[in-house]
């Protein structure tokens, strides 16, 4: 794959190396390495899924602990599902890394994703880590984007240089994940990287509210995964004082452009979900509470019958407003509710808008992007949340995913 076109910044004190450890069966890039400099802090969220899988919950025992100096992330398999076994298999990769790196074990946070289920060949990360590791550079952000795909079709990067109060701070970032997409956290793995010189708590609180209103508003099936993770890590590396305040301005301007990168990494998840033919906006507005608005648009974004009705184009308005009646809203007044396709409206006055015509709804659907708007009439709230169409090639690509 040919990444000459993108333009990524290389993160002083952020070191990446990758390599085909060939764990992925049509060996590719599979095995990517980070080193920290000492001075770093990183943030983390991860996945609520019960069945986390061993790497999510060794990294959050070893986040508690310390402070990393280093992340191993590999494609082409999970290690969730793979019980005690799965645990030994992450610690023993976090030593081979520390081991090569000279720092503690429990410095080195673990990532992984692909086939849920198998134990990790611990023999092929034994080769590979040393071959990821001479390979590190700042520069390295191509290779390892690349090394964190699986059904991905294409890399998702987003990388910029801003000002903060006169001075430079560089992002970069990098998510994969186009199937098994949905709440609650981020669903995938995202890690992005920054020279800003901040304190823990603000980080943590910047990627916490960041992948809230990114990660947390995408769904592309309904499947939760077992290894979603999402980092940010600041290496302090940049000429400016220490943003230690969520209050300051320089922290305003700095979690604005962590949002809009979030946002745009989510965005691109959506764009490439498993046989995606359409990015859909369903954006809820008017109602009582955040969670109202989530709730009524999530149940328009998860219906199959909605989904399938986009990927043929079919303006078939009925499937919208019956996701919405069913979406357990309390004191539902459906003869308040507006729905629009675009700037279409379809539904008003509990049916079809008296001025539509099939023309105009047709003529929406026909687009690659389309905005489904629901307006409540019932509050001050409004959500967004970004989903796609379901395809022939979605069932086809996860009817295979194993062979």
């Amino acid at each position: 794959m040919n990444l000459d076109h993108l333009v990524l910044h290389p993160v002083a004190g952020f070191y990446l190396g990758a390599c085909s450890a060939q764990i992925k069966k049509n060996g590719k890039t599979d095995l990517v390495v980070a080193e920290l400099c000492k001075e770093a802090i990183t943030a983390a969220t991860f996945t609520q899924n019960a069945f986390c899988a061993a790497p999510v919950t060794l990294a959050k025992f070893n986040l508690a602990e310390v402070q990393p100096r280093a992340l191993i992330i590999n494609a082409g398999n999970a290690n969730a599902g793979t019980g005690e076994q799965g645990m030994i298999d992450a610690k023993q990769s976090c030593d081979w890394v520390a081991n090569e790196l000279g720092c503690n074990s429990n410095q080195v946070l673990p990532f992984s994703t692909g086939v849920i289920g198998e134990n990790l060949p611990m023999e092929k990360f034994q080769l590979g880590i040393p071959q990821a590791i001479a390979n590190l550079a700042v520069t390295s952000w191509k290779d390892a984007c690349l090394g964190i795909m699986t059904t991905d079709l294409v890399p998702k990067t987003v990388s910029k240089i801003i000002e903060i109060d006169g001075h430079s701070v560089t992002i970069t970032g990098m998510s994969k994940g186009s199937g098994m997409i949905h709440p609650n956290m981020a669903t995938m793995l995202g890690f992005v990287a920054t020279d800003a010189k901040i304190n823990q708590p603000c980080l943590q609180k910047c990627l916490t509210d960041a992948v809230n209103i990114s990660f947390n508003r995408i769904t592309v099936d309904g499947d939760t995964s077992t290894n979603d993770a999402c980092t940010l890590t600041a290496t302090q590396q940049a000429d400016m004082p220490e943003i230690n305040s969520v209050d300051s301005e320089a922290y305003q301007q700095f979690a604005e452009e962590i949002n809009s990168v979030m946002t745009e990494l989510a965005q691109m998840i959506v764009r490439d979900g498993e046989g995606a033919t359409k990015f859909v906006s369903v954006i809820v507005e008017g109602g009582n509470s955040q969670q109202e608005c989530l709730k009524v648009a999530h149940t328009v974004a998860l219906s199959p019958l909605v989904k399938t009705a986009l990927f043929a184009s079919d303006p078939n308005w009925g499937r919208i407003l019956a996701a919405v009646g069913r979406s357990e809203i309390s004191a539902l007044d459906v003869d308040k509710i507006k729905i629009y396709l675009g700037d279409v409206c379809i539904v008003e006055n509990g049916g079809r808008a008296s001025d539509y015509t099939e023309e105009a709804g047709q003529a929406v659907m026909n687009e690659t992007d389309i905005d489904i708007l629901i307006q409540l009439n019932r509050g001050d709230y409004a959500e967004t949340v970004w989903t796609t169409d379901f395809s022939y090639d979605y069932v086809k690509i996860n009817a295979e995913y194993r062979s």
